[in-house]
């Protein structure tokens, strides 16, 4: 036990020595305050720079679904004047990446560099905020690029079942519709669209930079000034819950296939920043997370051979939270497998879990915790999420040793207070 301890603090020490050299500063604009999460880092010549635009993902994608997806394609064009294919070049010649993204929640423009060559990283992105390659051209090119995608995903049948999973449970909301969009959504879009959202997007009041590197801040300050100047305040937009909104339901597809893919959600009650968070995750490394050893995989086939793999966890964003899983198993097995779930889920929740159980989530999560910052990327990543959800920058040493210190009956009563969790929802593709 003394062992245990000693190896479980020293990774601990180890990465709060990773994650505290993160600062938060803020740069005043157009009488606005904008965070800036900062992080030195001098043991390689890098430089990353983040703008992220909270409540500016998919989640506004309301009646055109995959908008803010094309959106966010068109910024990796290039400029208007250069096209797509010079600007590249002009990238690829200097070892700079440009490149924008969109999350449910958030909306990334991501630069990285050389440090030697941040100055020219920063020109390069002021250039496509001033001069985007938004037309009819590349929003045409875009768009058939997309639709042959989607037109490949009519045969994947996890996109399948798990987008129809989303639109069970949260129906007539953003995430009932795929990020990528739909046939019918993408095609309706115009440059208008574009322009209109993109506009939308760019709000100083939804900013946050993430940045750092082998550079002083100071001078990280003054060359971003151009860029700001490119984005204005404008309406501070709020993430609202979105509500799990279906119970007990099955949804079956028919297809042509020779396996069952079951998916399955339900909902679950915590906040992003809730104190139990903790407890929250090694329930679900318990339950579903951990491959072998978890309960799912065990049960459905180290114990009934009913499928190859069975995954579960607990999905909690500052939008929506609930639990989720999907399993493959012969056509069959099918309603065997689904019941199996549901048997699982609900003596999960009646039972708790062992001590057995517990004590080799400790070791897993204690252990492979502090190698999920290894890198400058990660650990800047990782600043911005904790940032984000209002969460200290050493909140992840306080989780470790609260989960190190997580008793067997603490746990247990956190697990029996989510009945709501065998609310179960299935989406399944099936013969």
């Amino acid at each position: 036990m003394i062992k245990k301890f000693t190896i479980s603090t020293l990774l601990i020490s180890l990465l709060q020595g990773t994650l505290m050299s993160a600062t938060l500063k803020n740069i005043e604009r157009n009488n606005t305050n904008i965070p800036v999460i900062f992080e030195k880092h001098e043991t390689l010549p890098i430089f990353n720079f983040q703008l992220v635009f909270k409540n500016s993902g998919y989640i506004n994608d309301k009646k055109l679904a995959g908008l803010t997806n094309l959106t966010a394609k068109i910024l990796n064009e290039g400029t208007k004047e250069l096209g797509a294919v010079k600007f590249a070049r002009k990238l690829e010649n200097k070892a700079i990446s440009i490149d924008t993204s969109t999350g449910f929640e958030t909306f990334v423009i991501e630069v990285s560099c050389l440090k030697g060559e941040y100055k020219t990283a920063l020109k390069y992105l002021t250039e496509i905020l001033t001069d985007p390659n938004i037309t009819d051209k590349t929003l045409e090119k875009l768009k058939k690029l997309q639709i042959s995608k989607l037109h490949q995903r009519e045969n994947d049948f996890d996109y399948i079942a798990s987008t129809k999973l989303k639109s069970l449970i949260y129906p007539n909301t953003s995430l009932s519709n795929p990020r990528s969009g739909t046939l019918k959504s993408i095609e309706k879009i115009t440059i208008a669209d574009i322009k209109s959202n993109l506009s939308s997007i760019l709000n100083l009041n939804n900013l946050i930079i993430a940045t750092g590197g082998d550079i002083k801040y100071s001078d990280i300050k003054v060359s971003i000034k151009p860029i700001l100047e490119q984005i204005v305040p404008k309406k501070v937009s709020k993430i609202k819950k979105i509500k799990f909104n279906s119970d007990n339901k099955t949804e079956i597809i028919k297809k042509d296939t020779q396996q069952s893919y079951i998916y399955f959600a339900s909902p679950f009650d915590i906040d992003v920043n809730n104190k139990n968070s903790y407890k929250a995750k090694v329930a679900s490394f318990i339950l579903g997370g951990s491959g072998f050893g978890s309960r799912l995989m065990e049960e459905i086939r180290v114990k009934n051979g009913l499928a190859y793999s069975a995954y579960g966890h607990i999905s909690n964003k500052k939008s929506h939270s609930y639990f989720t899983g999907y399993l493959q198993t012969k056509l069959d097995n099918t309603e065997k497998a689904k019941d199996m779930v549901i048997d699982i889920v609900g003596k999960f929740i009646k039972n708790g879990v062992t001590q057995k159980e517990l004590d080799a989530a400790k070791s897993f999560l204690l252990g492979s915790e502090p190698l999920r910052t290894e890198t400058f990327s990660q650990r800047l990543n990782r600043a911005f999420s904790l940032y984000y959800k209002n969460l200290p920058f050493d909140y992840p040493k306080i989780e470790l040793e609260m989960i190190q210190d997580l008793s067997l009956d603490d746990l247990n009563k956190f697990i029996k207070s989510h009945k709501e969790i065998k609310r179960l929802t299935f989406s399944i593709v099936t013969k």
